[in-house]
């Protein structure tokens, strides 16, 4: 589990490799990874955006940038958390994530929370492939 905490927001990641939505033969490796953003602070936010910075074993970085996540905006109040799971695929075995996430509090001041790096790890490597 990999943890940051950003202005008394709390984000944990669980990463895990799914073999069986790859396929090494075709250079497509799949992990699913669940968050959980829990407020530790006295204030609600709003979750308004995401970026992610994702990183192949080569080094080949992609950015994505949206709104939400999994298609919410979810509201966190004072204790509150809010957890769901995502995945991605890399034409490597391994590669990291980190990013971050576009927050907004009751009172309407915008400002951004850390999601910790995290490895994905599938235990395969090129000797295992061939």
């Amino acid at each position: 589990m990999y943890r940051a905490v950003t202005r008394n927001i709390e984000v944990t990641v669980t990463p895990r490799f799914l073999a069986d939505r790859s396929s090494p033969d075709e250079s497509y490796f799949f992990w699913a990874y669940t968050i959980d953003i829990a407020n530790r602070g006295d204030e609600t936010v709003q979750l308004k955006t995401r970026h992610w910075r994702i990183t192949d074993a080569n080094g080949k970085l992609q950015e994505v940038r949206g709104a939400g996540v999994v298609g919410e905006e979810p509201v966190l109040g004072p204790g509150k958390s809010y957890e769901y799971t995502s995945g991605v695929p890399l034409t490597t075995p391994s590669g990291f994530m980190a990013g971050s996430y576009g927050m907004i509090t009751d009172a309407g001041e915008p400002f951004d929370i850390e999601i910790p790096a995290f490895s994905l790890d599938s235990n395969l490597t090129k000797r295992s492939l061939n």
